[in-house]
């Protein structure tokens, strides 16, 4: 059976046959949509429809035998619900004419299906807006710690300077001092001839004086 003959087979249940494509359309374009999302479409009694991811694998070449590597990727999975596969298997018989095969879903349990899955995409948006607010707060606090560490860090350098710069200063000033008190211990020092020629002069009297 191909979906045209799935539109004439249930046709006179829909009340025409363009109500009966518009209705298989919608079906398999909402089963389709939810299962790319990642979503898992169950039908109590029918099956389930979801998505699987496959690893990287090698495989092999069913023409050539040659050992290929298959990159990872994602596949749509149908799994039976029991209901469908006691009927298959025959352990269960299959309804006469207009009754339903497939088991119809309980009062109540369809309304606020479609609010659920809002609610579970608006649950998932809220979840990765408060994640990323952690995150910046987060890289905001390491970059504050890390603004404050250079800070302290640069701190004891310029106290490291200043007190460096104060001996230097001081031992600048004891040069100059040193420098002002040597001249003068070298003038006294030339002075000490000045005594000795007196002490010439002294004994030049005494001979004259021994002469007359």
């Amino acid at each position: 059976m191909n979906k045209a003959q799935l539109v004439e087979a249930i046709a006179d249940k829909m009340g025409g046959r363009q109500q009966a494509a518009d209705a298989v359309d919608a079906v398999l374009d909402a089963i389709v949509r939810a299962v790319v999302a990642g979503d898992r479409v169950s039908v109590t009694g029918f099956g389930s429809f979801e998505k699987v991811d496959r690893p990287a694998r090698y495989a092999r070449n069913p023409q050539t035998g040659e050992r290929v590597r298959v990159k990872k990727t994602s596949v749509p999975r149908f799994r039976a619900g029991q209901g469908f596969k006691d009927l298959v298997s025959g352990s269960k018989k299959l309804p006469r004419g207009g009754e339903v095969a497939v088991k119809k879903a309980p009062k109540g349990s369809l309304s606020g299906g479609v609010s659920a899955t809002v609610k579970k995409a608006a649950a998932k948006k809220t979840a990765k807006a408060a994640a990323a607010k952690t995150a910046a707060a987060k890289k905001a606090a390491a970059k504050k710690t890390t603004a404050k560490k250079a800070v302290a860090k640069k701190a004891p350098a310029k106290k490291a300077t200043t007190k460096q710069a104060a001996p230097a200063a001081k031992t600048a000033a004891a040069k100059k001092t040193a420098a002002k008190k040597a001249p003068a211990k070298k003038a006294t020092a030339t002075k000490a001839p000045a005594k000795k020629s007196t002490a010439r002069k002294t004994t030049a009297k005494k001979t004259t004086a021994r002469k007359k």
